[in-house]
């Protein structure tokens, strides 16, 4: 068993989680402990914690003081670049949902997971088909088209 007093949270985590989200977080490591093995919590040598501070906050809430040694894995060969990147890409979410996938999955059990209302909501509507712009003018595209500042990816809006 690991001692969470040895584990620090990573002052740098640019990652935030409001309070709803993390007592969903702590039920959800409750019911489904497993899941840490799979997912661990990832620290340095000093036991600063590079990848799932989240995890560590639901788990210090739901009263725990040790956790066993298969939640936590050690990255202790990393360089500086390395560790600043394991960071930050721990948190970026790559991917997209495949809407027409989830639509076979129980809303219930979805939402319980930590699916948002709106992805949920999206994959359950029969009649959602994301807005292609067909039958509108260049200008009506061109009005509708959002523009992220920081990485370039355009949405309809």
């Amino acid at each position: 068993m690991i001692k969470l007093s040895t584990l620090k949270p990573n002052p740098d985590n640019p990652r935030t989680i409001s309070e709803e989200r993390v007592e969903k977080l702590a039920k959800s490591i409750e019911e489904f402990p497993k899941m840490m093995e799979l997912r661990p919590i990832v620290v340095d040598e000093k036991g600063v914690i590079l990848g799932g501070n989240m995890r560590f906050e639901a788990i210090l809430r739901s009263g725990k003081k040790e956790i066993p040694n298969t939640w936590v894995k050690s990255a202790t060969k990393l360089s500086e670049d390395e560790r600043r990147r394991f960071i930050i890409e721990d948190n970026v979410g790559f991917g997209d949902w495949g809407y027409d996938a989830l639509a076979d999955w129980d809303s219930v059990e979805l939402l319980a997971w930590g699916v948002s209302p709106e992805v949920v909501d999206m994959a359950h509507t029969p009649e959602f088909e994301p807005d292609t712009g067909e039958g509108q003018s260049e200008l009506d595209k061109e009005a509708r088209l959002v523009k992220c500042p920081e990485c370039g990816h355009e949405w309809a809006n």
